[in-house]
């Protein structure tokens, strides 16, 4: 279901991405200006060129997920000011994946794993964050990091509905990118780990976007 011009963006994605890898460790604010979005751009023109045989309501939504991490990403890339503004951006990303995977919904077993994969990571990790948040500087986050752990935590159980491995792949890795992020903002910032949530976030993104093309 790849088309030409599908497998042109999807080239494109894989160097914008490892470009903007490498300009996290390198410290290359200029060049993550470009990069950083152009790899969600890049994702967007995949999706909306793959072969008119995928479905195009998941499509649609999945567009419009994507559509609004691409501006998480820019608004993330801004004063912290602009940090809630990305949170909602993704939040807002997430319900819309959410519609996709309810329209594909294929299993209530496999669903039912998620819960018990979420639950686990709440458990281990989102409950430590939310405490962690709280307790410190950035209080006034705590809602809305407790409304965003809601939202991506039901994505990931809708992403286990599908019965899809692309799309759990990308859901999992979405979580741990995430994870990573919340971890190293409000807990403890540890080596290499703005990296580690870059070449998570954008896997998932490129997983999410596999799943359109193999479902």
């Amino acid at each position: 279901m790849m088309t030409n011009a599908a497998w042109a963006f999807a080239a494109l994605a894989v160097a914008f991405a490892v470009t903007d890898w490498w300009a996290v460790v390198a410290e290359r604010m200029t060049v993550r200006y470009v990069a950083k979005p152009a790899t969600l751009a890049a994702l967007i023109g995949v999706a909306v060129t793959l072969d008119p045989s995928v479905s195009p309501a998941v499509r649609t939504w999945m567009v419009v997920g994507l559509i609004f991490s691409l501006g998480g990403d820019v608004f993330l890339m801004l004063d912290e000011k602009w940090f809630v503004a990305g949170l909602a951006s993704f939040l807002l990303g997430h319900i819309s994946y959410i519609v996709a995977m309810q329209i594909a919904h294929e299993s209530w077993i496999a669903l039912a794993a998620g819960v018990v994969v979420v639950v686990v990571g709440v458990g281990l990790i989102g409950r430590r964050v939310v405490v962690g948040v709280a307790s410190g500087e950035h209080a006034d986050m705590k809602v809305p990091v407790i409304g965003y752990l809601t939202v991506i935590s039901v994505m990931v159980i809708s992403a286990f509905g599908t019965a899809a491995p692309w799309a759990i792949i990308g859901a999992l890795l979405f979580y741990a990118s995430d994870a990573t992020l919340a971890w190293n903002r409000f807990l403890t910032p540890f080596r290499h780990g703005n990296l580690a949530v870059m070449i998570t976030y954008h896997l998932a993104q490129a997983s999410l976007v596999a799943w359109l093309v193999t479902g």
